[in-house]
């Protein structure tokens, strides 16, 4: 989970790291009661989970209460990138020196964690990596030891911070790994991190994505962080019926029974797609290991109601739950969602049992369901449909 500028901002204080005054507003009314609040320079900002935001016109300097209200009718309502603002954050001026980038995230190819920093800090980071990539240092992070102070000191050196400052900037980089750490996270970000004329270093923008598989146990407070409104409906759907759904833009609506089988079914129907006019995956969905009838309807549920599907490919392999089971949750599934399934389906069994379930299948002729013998086939079949 994404979150919003002001909720990182929040977080980022609850651990300590230095940040400046910020209150969230909805109108402009609200807005100027905020600038009134916190006096003297403020700046609006833009609260949208995407980047660029300045360049839209998403964060205006205003210099008093009535600049801030102005500010806040140009940016409510804005259009950044397909995400419509509805809310701002007044932040407090800060008169800056020199500005920095500091990361810490996952690094899934290494399997561990790393460090991303540079004394060259304002500018979006890819590109700053395209154009100046020696201006980026990249640390290392074991997680089983983290960033304390000496770590941070070698990022800091890394990033060629002038020795004045690296200590001051160590300190920040040791309290925003107690964040990722402490809230579980595979991103926290500041750009800028900022030195101000009086010497202060002052995180001023943050980004924070949380890892959703610790909220349920680890971390039941994170729930309160979810923009629901904002949330995709077909994902939040699919959530309720506790089923792994991903949209994506394509018109080949995909299930499968676990998470690889499932990625391996995306790249097969990907490149089948590119025979029939270059249609693409739907979406990712996994109903892992069980697939009963319930369970079935309930994904069918969520994928036919995405008007871009034009076409479902149910790639299950058979192995604690046989293949006849699987067929059964199918027919299962038809039966139960009616008119409302509407659109062609391909499947393809394969593993335990496997015999029986395809003759389930076969025998109950349904008009939507066409069986396929492999997942090269089905793909292709699939991919065909939703081209017609």
């Amino acid at each position: 989970m994404d979150l919003y500028e002001y909720q990182a901002r929040d977080v980022f204080e609850k651990y300590g790291v230095p940040v400046l005054a910020g209150i969230v507003a909805d109108t402009p009314e609200e807005v100027k009661a905020a600038a009134e609040k916190i006096g003297g320079v403020v700046v609006v900002k833009a609260q949208v989970k995407t980047g660029g935001r300045g360049k839209a016109g998403g964060v205006k300097v205003a210099k008093t209460p009535d600049e801030a209200y102005e500010a806040a009718k140009a940016i409510l309502g804005l259009d950044i990138k397909g995400h419509v603002v509805k809310r701002v954050m007044v932040a407090q001026g800060a008169r800056i020196a020199e500005e920095f980038y500091f990361s810490v995230l996952l690094d899934r190819a290494n399997r561990s964690y790393l460090s991303l920093c540079s004394v060259e800090g304002g500018m979006e980071i890819e590109q700053l990596a395209v154009e100046k990539p020696e201006a980026l240092a990249r640390v290392e992070v074991n997680p089983l030891t983290g960033i304390d102070k000496e770590k941070a000191v070698e990022i800091a050196r890394a990033a060629n911070f002038p020795e004045d400052l690296v200590e001051k900037v160590a300190d920040v980089f040791v309290k925003l790994y107690d964040v990722y750490k402490g809230e579980d996270a595979t991103l926290v970000e500041v750009n800028p991190l900022v030195r101000t004329e009086d010497g202060d270093i002052i995180a001023l923008d943050g980004k924070v994505t949380l890892d959703d598989n610790a909220s349920e146990i680890r971390h039941p407070e994170h729930e309160a962080l979810e923009d629901k409104e904002a949330a995709d409906p077909l994902e939040a759907k699919a959530k309720q019926s506790g089923l792994n759904y991903v949209k994506l833009d394509g018109e080949v609506g995909i299930i499968g029974n676990g998470a690889g089988l499932v990625m391996s079914t995306l790249d097969v129907v990907a490149y089948a797609g590119e025979n029939h006019n270059g249609v693409k995956p739907a979406n990712f969905l996994d109903i892992g290991g069980g697939a009963s009838a319930e369970v079935m309807a309930a994904g069918l549920d969520v994928i036919l109601g995405d008007p871009q599907v034009k076409s479902v490919f149910v790639n299950v392999f058979g192995g604690i739950t046989a293949c006849d089971a699987v067929a059964n949750g199918i027919k299962g599934a038809l039966e139960t969602l009616g008119s409302t399934a509407s659109k062609p389906l391909v499947v393809r069994l394969d593993g335990n049992r496997v015999d029986e379930g395809r003759a389930i299948l076969a025998e109950y002729a349904h008009p939507l369901v066409t069986l396929a013998a492999t997942m090269d086939e089905g793909a292709d079949k699939a991919a065909e449909l939703a081209n017609a």
